[in-house]
């Protein structure tokens, strides 16, 4: 059962709130269609049920607030316009990726596949999906966790009829199997097509709360549409005629010459406008909506002329929220994927970017590579890392950058964790995911740079340019190194901005702002050496390290002591410092 008591949106500035102690209930085994006319308060109604939206009140999910909740997405599932997520990911893709993070087996994803009818376009792209698919797909995301609630936000607008048809059919299947379903819809028609209860709106407040029947019997009035040049003259006869047959009818005048007749029957009227000679362009029996009464004729909550409401059967009332929890001053934190290290594999891997970036960068460094070898005086280093002094970046390192900066741009860009927020959370387990596979794929590509480039030298130009320096195990750790720092460094700007072109940019300012900097702050006459450093450490502990812990240590100090390592070690820092300040102040907030 869903239980909303007391909802309450934050009003802006001098305006009334969207919604206004707003409670209701939503059972099990039934679909229940919130109502209400464009700006009524509907899709602020849900954001406050999802805890989306600043404001109070509280909403229980079978005795639960949606806070408490271990696994949210294996209790409520949510649809708040379009499905979310990278136009270049498969439909196939998004929800294996979404498993992951809802912490479900990734056949899930084909189960649903296959059962919604979206199989034959699992493997199409999500901005190639037309619309009906891409409900589907929304709805298929909704059910990944197999929910006991859904809450969707007009899941069928623009929708055909036939989809329509559909997608109500599936959304009857979930509650017959003992679901709660609650949807927004703004027709009154349709809401008593598919609903077994209606709740209305209207300017944010409860109208009526009334099964579907009763919806359809006291909401939904049939009458005779009239289209005609003369509609004051017919009004008038219809009336006249009425009168003297004691029979109540009702002559609404609509614009364009267009009559709608409550009480009587295309027949009658048609009768009577040829009795009177009156040309008729259009008669047809339709069901009219007699819409609730307007904000301002209703009387002021708490009034003496306030009358109560026969069609509300809710048992909250107003004001028995006082006392209760739920106050949302702010948005609460969206949770960190269940399984973070697969989700960011699927992430990273299910669009093409990752693999044209590999490749791209691989072909140009291979390209540079033997242009550089062709001068004796280029060591072998240089040209198999394509990195000539003019160049503030090797291409591979500025291609882990950008992958780095992809990783968290992307999820802003295009939000799947929390798309009705439009963010994703700072969470310590997303980052550490991130951080891991942002820099095995820097060192991946790294590797594969150095043999395509020893493949390509010792091809074209013999097995003597591609003889190995004696220091090339400190070259080797310099070299990754420098691609995991630069992955993490546009990795943690991106994720402190919010955005790719700044994390791109943080990884070019290391080599073009941060560097020279260091240089000339490490410029001096004479300079103290750490010679002797592996033996004094080696003092201190109480185990005999190995001989070759010796050269790493030196190797590893040497490249700390250069320019570009400090520099590297000191952006690091400080994204590090500038991405814990904004969590912890978003944290505070929350």
């Amino acid at each position: 059962m869903l239980q909303a008591i007391g909802l309450t949106s934050a009003p802006r500035r001098d305006l009334p709130p969207a919604v206004d102690d707003l409670s209701f209930e939503a059972d099990p085994g039934l679909v229940t269609v919130l109502l209400g006319a464009p700006g009524a308060g509907k899709t602020t109604a849900l954001r406050l049920m999802l805890e989306l939206d600043a404001g109070q009140g509280v909403t229980y999910y079978r005795g639960n607030r949606l806070a408490d909740l271990a696994h949210p997405a294996r209790e409520v599932g949510s649809l708040l316009g379009d499905v979310p997520g990278h136009p270049a990911r498969t439909a196939r893709g998004q929800l294996r990726m979404l498993c992951a993070a809802a912490g479900v087996p990734m056949a899930r994803a084909g189960e649903l596949l296959e059962t919604l009818g979206l199989a034959g376009v699992a493997d199409e792209h999500l901005g190639t999906l037309p619309l009906a698919m891409d409900r589907r797909l929304g709805l298929a995301s909704a059910l990944l966790g197999d929910p006991a609630t859904l809450l969707l936000d007009e899941p069928a607008k623009g929708l055909s009829p036939r989809d329509q048809a559909w997608l109500y059919g599936a959304l009857r299947g979930h509650a017959e199997r003992g679901g709660a379903v609650l949807c927004t819809v703004a027709d009154p028609k349709e809401a008593a097509r598919i609903a077994d209860r209606v709740v209305t709106l209207d300017a944010g407040r409860l109208v009526a709360d009334q099964d579907g029947a009763e919806f359809a019997r006291t909401r939904l009035r049939p009458r005779v549409s009239v289209r005609t040049p003369h509609a004051a003259r017919l009004a008038d006869v219809v009336h006249r005629e009425a009168r003297a047959a004691r029979r109540s009818v009702e002559v609404v005048t609509e614009h364009g010459g267009l009559l709608s007749v409550y009480g009587s029957t295309s027949a009658e009227v048609g009768e009577t406008a040829f009795r009177h000679g009156v040309l008729v362009h259009r008669l047809a029996d339709e069901t009219g909506d007699c819409p609730p009464a307007p904000a301002e004729a209703r009387p002021a909550p708490g009034s003496a002329a306030e009358t109560p409401e026969p069609t509300r059967v809710s048992r909250f009332r107003r004001g028995t929220t006082e006392g209760l929890p739920g106050t949302l001053p702010v948005p609460r934190p969206v949770t960190s994927p269940a399984r973070p290290l697969r989700y960011e594999l699927h992430r990273l891997l299910g669009v093409r970017t990752a693999w044209w970036i590999a490749v791209a960068t691989v072909l140009v460094s291979v390209a540079l590579g033997l242009l550089l070898a062709r001068s004796r005086d280029i060591p072998v280093q240089a040209a198999v890392a394509a990195w000539p002094g003019f160049l503030p970046l090797a291409p591979a390192a500025f291609a882990a950058g950008l992958v780095g900066a992809l990783s968290f741009g992307d999820e802003f860009r295009y939000p799947a964790l929390a798309a009705a927020r439009g963010t994703v959370p700072r969470r310590i387990g997303l980052l550490l995911a991130k951080l891991a596979v942002t820099a095995a794929y820097a060192l991946v590509l790294a590797l594969i740079v150095v043999v395509a480039g020893f493949q390509a030298l010792g091809l074209v130009y013999g097995s003597d340019a591609t003889a190995l320096p004696e220091n090339w195990p400190a070259l080797a750790a310099g070299w990754g190194g420098l691609a995991i720092g630069c992955a993490w460094a546009g990795l943690l700007a991106a994720g402190t901005f919010r955005s790719t072109a700044a994390g791109a940019a943080a990884v070019l300012a290391v080599p073009v702002l941060v560097t020279p900097l260091v240089q000339k702050a490490l410029a001096a006459a004479s300079v103290r050496s750490f010679a002797g450093l592996p033996g004094r450490l080696r003092e201190l502990t109480w185990v005999q390290l190995p001989h070759q812990a010796d050269v790493w240590l030196v190797a590893g100090a040497r490249l700390l002591a250069r320019p570009v390592g400090v520099a590297l070690a000191l952006s690091l820092a400080g994204l590090v410092c500038a991405y814990a300040a904004i969590g912890l102040r978003r944290r505070v907030r929350w």
